[in-house]
């Protein structure tokens, strides 16, 4: 059984909400949030018990509700920017029904258009108490920890459970297309902002943008939108748009 005092640094800089998407909620979601003691949120939980309790606020399964679509929660291994296995025995991807009805609709199309292709779902919610853990274990000043980290106390869109990080699998060889970086590759390579001067530099190639361009068609065409700095990460909702709609998950 792993522990969610496990995680040190793990998701310290993966998918962080820049700034310009964070606002503060309201009273009332703080007080329920935080009205636990320091030390429940360091609590020893099983896989089992993390995907009741993310069951239990609503989320759902998206390998229940959408059809063919492939996951691999990407820090559920050790495979990835920290190489740690940070969620433990927990291996389903969790979102909110609305979140999973809009990826549905993605899978959807990208199958219609190439049948041998499917979304491969890499991160999906990530509960409150695990963004406090990385914030309190991120040996920074607090007046930079955003641009690591989402601040627990405003909270990033994984934590409301509307933003999903993935990819494209092809069906026949098992492999994801080729995207020009791996997942939670940190620098210019990955930024969808910087694909005219990667590409000047030959950093990335032609082949690789039009792989992202089909994962963003497909995303967008089903109301997400992505950021400028990860080619991998989308969000159902505005910052305030999900405050508006959802608790954070705990």
């Amino acid at each position: 059984m792993k522990k969610f005092a496990y995680l040190s640094l793990g998701l310290a800089l993966a998918c962080s909400s820049p700034k310009s998407d964070q606002q503060s909620f309201s009273a009332a979601q703080r007080d329920s949030l935080f009205q636990e003691d320091a030390a429940s949120s360091k609590e020893e939980l099983t896989g089992t018990d993390l995907e009741k309790s993310l069951q239990d606020q609503g989320l759902v399964d998206i390998e229940q509700e959408i059809p063919g679509i492939q996951v691999e929660l990407k820090y559920s291994t050790e495979d990835n920017f920290f190489k740690q296995d940070v969620y433990g025995d927990l291996t389903r991807c969790y979102l909110q029904p609305l979140a999973a009805a809009m990826l549905a609709k993605a899978q959807k199309a990208l199958q219609e258009e190439y049948p041998n292709l499917s979304l491969l779902v890499y991160d999906g919610v990530r509960p409150i108490r695990v963004q406090q853990i990385l914030w309190d274990g991120l040996d920074k000043p607090d007046s930079i920890k955003p641009l690591y980290v989402s601040d627990p106390k405003i909270g990033g869109l994984h934590n409301f459970g509307v933003a999903v990080d993935l990819t494209i699998l092809d069906l026949k060889t098992r492999k994801p297309l080729d995207m020009g970086t791996p997942f939670d590759y940190f620098g210019y390579p990955a930024y969808p902002d910087r694909e005219l001067q990667m590409l000047a530099e030959k950093k990335i190639t032609k082949a690789q943008v039009a792989n992202r361009e089909i994962l963003r068609k497909v995303m967008k065409g089903a109301g997400f939108t992505g950021i400028g700095s990860e080619w991998w990460h989308f969000n159902a909702f505005s910052r305030k748009e999900a405050g508006e709609k959802f608790p954070l998950i705990q």
